[in-house]
């Protein structure tokens, strides 16, 4: 479909989905379930929303299909029943987006490329750009204004960099990653030691680089440090948010997810398809399983297993946290009674 679904058909058939009610309900765009209009789409993924689709004022709804809901006595409405209706949202989106506003095709007249960088086919290269010295630009790369790609720095095809982004030395991108603006990759890590007359700090230098596998994105104002030796890596499809800070010689699995604020320290393992919360911090070290979960504001001092879940500081298995905090809320009671019977046996 070359232009987004104007109807609740049209969206049916987009997120492949089975229509319920009014199929020439209109669609001019989607917002939340108490947000939306007559003419808009929302989307209904449990039984906490589905409760407000009686007073919604959306025209139609796309929902999980298990859910028992009904579209109700007005004729203009419409249910669509799929699979998952997360992942229909994602595809609904992505049809209502607007197109990114790329740079023109070709490179602009005041971007800096180095003589010797190589820039593939059917790149887009923004003002005020700088490529470095054997820098390699794979095909249909986007670099927007301000992007910084430094010396024998290697970017795989399809890759975005936004403004102000920069891909230090020796680094490697593979295909469609993209570096969100403000990002730093490749920057030195965090390394010091007391020097031998004990007034001044030495710093450690970090000599390796850093690998983005296919697929990674990485938020803005996110940093990934270069390696003390060898190479940081973050496995293909995982995606790090905003403001999240990835140390040296970290190694990330495929398809794990990161939220803001997260803090690795140097040489953490992180395994495949894990899930961490946003402001949470790991020790220098640590390895966390394939398939783990660490709730927001964790602080991982030991390992954690593959496929446990964890949370609390420090950080330990869900289910006794829940029982050490649900025990903290009891201690102004406890602390009450206490001084009550110790006040009953005083002479």
């Amino acid at each position: 479909m070359s232009r987004p679904p104007a109807t609740a058909a049209e969206l049916a058939t987009l997120v492949g989905g089975t229509l319920e009610g009014c199929a020439t309900a209109p669609v001019r765009g989607m917002n939340g379930i108490d947000q939306a209009g007559p003419h808009e789409a929302t989307f209904i993924t449990s039984d906490q929303y589905a409760s407000r689709w009686a007073a919604s004022k959306a025209g139609v709804a796309v929902i999980t299909e298990k859910l028992p809901l009904e579209v109700g006595a007005d004729a203009t409405r419409a249910l669509i029943r799929v699979k998952n209706a997360d992942l229909a949202l994602a595809t609904a989106l992505e049809a209502f987006a607007p197109p990114p506003e790329w740079p023109a095709e070709g490179v602009h007249a005041s971007a800096v490329i180095d003589p010797s960088a190589k820039l593939g086919k059917g790149v887009r290269i923004g003002p005020l750009v700088v490529v470095g010295r054997n820098a390699q630009i794979g095909d249909g790369c986007v670099l927007q204004p301000g992007a910084q790609v430094c010396a024998d720095t290697v970017l795989g095809a399809g890759c975005v960099i936004h403004s102000n982004a920069v891909i230090r030395e020796r680094c490697r991108l593979g295909n469609k990653v993209t570096v969100n603006a403000c990002a730093v990759i490749g920057s030195e890590g965090f390394g010091y030691r007391p020097a031998a007359d004990g007034r001044s700090l030495v710093r450690i230098p970090h000599l390796g680089s850093v690998l983005l596998e296919d697929g990674v994105e990485i938020g803005a104002n996110a940093c990934v440090d270069r390696a003390k030796f060898g190479v940081t890596v973050i496995g293909a499809h995982s995606k790090i948010d905003n403001l999240c800070q990835i140390a040296h010689n970290c190694q990330i699995g495929r398809m794990s997810v990161i939220a803001g604020l997260t803090g690795l320290a140097g040489s953490v393992q992180i395994g495949d398809g894990v899930q961490i919360g946003g402001n949470t911090g790991i020790a220098d070290h640590r390895r966390v399983g394939s398939g783990a979960r660490l709730a927001a504001k964790s602080g991982v001092m030991e390992d954690v297993p593959a496929g446990a879940t964890w949370g609390g500081f420090p950080a330990q298995d869900i289910l006794a946290e829940l029982r050490v905090v649900a025990a903290i809320r009891k201690l102004p009671e406890w602390s009450r009674k206490l001084r009550r019977l110790l006040s009953e046996k005083a002479p």
